[in-house]
């Protein structure tokens, strides 16, 4: 899953270089709008994938330590995830 985390982040990492690059140049705005977009799209999944491990692990742990306090937590990461 790490592994997985890291290469999404360096594809994005390069598409945001390409955006700059793309601004630098004075690409048309249209063209650069929707590269924007796809690294937003791409920066989702990450967060998806990061959420869903996170889950799946951290909180299921806690949740059986009797740490019932990360379910509130857990929600106000979700809706920093939403908005």
């Amino acid at each position: 899953m790490k592994g997985n985390l890291v290469s999404r982040l360096n594809r994005i990492e390069g598409q945001i270089r390409g955006i700059k690059g793309l601004i630098e140049k004075d690409t048309y705005c249209d063209d650069v709008l929707n590269q924007i977009a796809a690294v937003q799209s791409a920066l989702g999944s990450v967060g998806k994938l990061l959420l869903e491990g996170h889950m799946r692990s951290c909180i299921v742990e806690r949740i059986q330590a009797g740490e019932n306090e990360v379910i509130d937590e857990l929600l106000v990461t979700v809706n920093k995830l939403m908005k």
